[in-house]
């Protein structure tokens, strides 16, 4: 099974970007769907952008479409999310999650197959 390693959380202002990575080890990503969650305090996670298992494919939320962006480097093992112009609700600890031969909308819903340990985004006013 993969395991995935979240990393570039941090604390910055509205208006403000971040990117952050997700690394797999264990084994490479391939046949996985993977994706970026979020978790604000009070608030169930919820999916914010993912890529197919084939990796041709994206879908975003409606929340963040326009503002954030996903990527991947295949050679790295590694899903980015590089998040711009970030708003107050935006805050939240973020996860990478993967589910097997999914695609990109179906990432939305679980079950998933695997998750990272979260890397916490605060946004500041």
């Amino acid at each position: 099974q993969v395991q995935l390693v979240e990393s570039g959380g941090g604390l910055v202002q509205t208006g403000g970007s971040l990117r952050l990575s997700c690394a797999a080890s264990g084994r490479t990503f391939s046949g996985y769907a993977l994706g970026w969650f979020r978790q604000a305090p009070g608030k169930e996670r919820e999916f914010v952008a993912g890529f197919d298992w084939q990796g041709t494919s994206t879908y975003y939320a409606d929340s963040v479409k326009g503002r954030f962006t996903i990527s991947r480097d295949n050679a790295k093992n590694t899903v980015y999310l590089q998040m711009n112009s970030l708003k107050l609700e935006d805050t939240a600890v973020y996860y990478c999650g993967g589910k097997h031969f999914s695609t990109a909308v179906a990432l939305a819903t679980g079950p998933y197959d695997c998750w990272g340990q979260g890397t916490q985004v605060t946004v500041s006013s």
